[in-house]
């Protein structure tokens, strides 16, 4: 070190400094004067062999009194065998660190929502999940670090709902259950996740399928059927279009929605849906009547349009377009409702085997020795089937 004796210079002095040069404090604090006039202070030393510079800080941000101080922590570093400079390193590595943990709730969701919309088939699904997450889980703990996250806050989210919005609750504990999975695995949080249902949540909350009654979609009698197309057909718009062709395929709306006409042939007269569109995410063909091959060889063509059923920009129509014909028609029931109208015609009026009528559904056959019978699509047998539906349909009782 330059010198034995400490403090030497003073406050007064080191205001006035002005010249370039290192000017000695002692115990290997230096106030330094650059060529370009700046002023700062230094504590130089010598570590196995190795002369070393530290930088403190600039004057005046940092007085006399805080380098002295400074340069005293850096001695006892040095005593107890450590090099400053390794140690402030680390220390704002781990501070760099700290910060980088230190995602909050509303942060992950986002990131998480950004990951897995890609995987979602309906885009309508990363909508869902941000209008949730953001109308009952933010208010509470969307500006909370993850980490913090605990049992009492999801309760406070959760329980107001759980009774009155049961199914809606449901979702949500499912959804902010996710996002702190991700969290744990991003490093975010470490402990627990509080919003887990098996062994922690259950123990607290009723289950959902004894609260809440579940409702099914509200179907139309098969027997009413034929009128009721006679009504959709005097409709003149493509939500009335996409909503008849739903019914005699006996197709989700969802599917007829994003159907683009390369997925049709009309001379094989079949629909192959590919399996990202598919809930069940495998392809489903569908033979396609004569009603449906008539009514889309009279679809008009939007250019610029690759959609069975755009609307007037030329994209999809919305979820709300069907249902919005339906509350035209003064009718009271859903369009999804319609599956379960062919369902009860199918099964109740004609005699095609229930695994026939199931893949015509794009179901899943839940008996594990009838789904491995029925490997094939029965693709010839549906087409009898929905060709006889669009014959039905057709028929006014």
């Amino acid at each position: 070190m330059a010198t034995r004796t400490l403090n030497r210079l003073s406050a007064n002095l080191v205001k006035a400094l002005a010249e370039r040069g290192y000017y000695a404090d002692g115990g290997g604090l230096y106030f330094r004067v650059s060529e370009f006039g700046t002023r700062l202070w230094a504590f130089r030393y010598t570590r196995a062999g190795k002369a070393r510079e530290m930088g403190l800080g600039p004057y005046p941000e940092v007085t006399l009194k805080d380098a002295r101080e400074l340069a005293l922590e850096a001695r006892k570093l040095l005593r107890d065998d450590q090099d400053p400079i390794e140690q402030r390193q680390a220390r704002r590595s781990a501070m760099a660190s700290e910060r980088q943990a230190a995602m909050t709730f509303a942060q992950c969701a986002a990131a998480f929502i950004a990951i897995k919309e890609d995987e979602w088939k309906n885009a309508k699904h990363g909508e869902q999940w941000r209008t949730t997450l953001a109308t009952y889980a933010d208010p509470v703990i969307g500006k909370m670090l993850v980490r913090d996250v605990q049992q009492a806050h999801i309760l406070k989210i959760l329980e107001p709902i759980w009774t009155t919005k049961t199914e809606t609750a449901s979702r949500l504990r499912g959804r902010i259950e996710n996002v702190l999975d991700y969290a744990s695995a991003r490093g975010y949080r470490h402990a627990d996740n509080p919003a887990r249902w098996r062994g922690h949540l259950d123990k607290i909350l009723a289950t959902p399928s004894k609260v809440a009654k579940v409702e099914h979609h509200t179907a139309l009698d098969y027997g009413h059927i034929g009128a009721f197309m006679v009504e959709l057909r005097r409709q003149f718009s493509m939500g009335a279009r996409a909503l008849e062709f739903a019914i005699i395929t006996a197709a989700r709306s969802g599917e007829v929605r994003g159907a683009n006409w390369a997925e049709i042939d009309l001379d094989r007269a079949v629909w192959t849906i590919p399996e990202q569109r598919m809930k069940a995410g495998r392809e489903h063909r569908i033979p396609l009547s004569g009603f449906a091959i008539d009514l889309l060889r009279a679809l008009p063509r939007i250019e610029g349009s690759a959609l069975l059923f755009p609307n007037t920009k030329g994209t999809a129509l919305s979820d709300m377009t069907l249902t919005a014909v339906l509350r035209r028609m003064g009718c009271p029931v859903t369009a999804h409702g319609f599956r379960s109208t062919f369902r009860d015609w199918a099964g109740e009026t004609t005699a095609y085997p229930r695994e026939v009528i199931e893949h015509a559904l794009a179901h899943q056959l839940k008996d594990k020795a009838e789904a491995a019978y029925a490997r094939g699509t029965l693709f010839d047998k549906r087409r009898s089937l929905m060709a006889d539906w669009a014959q039905f349909c057709d028929t006014v009782a």
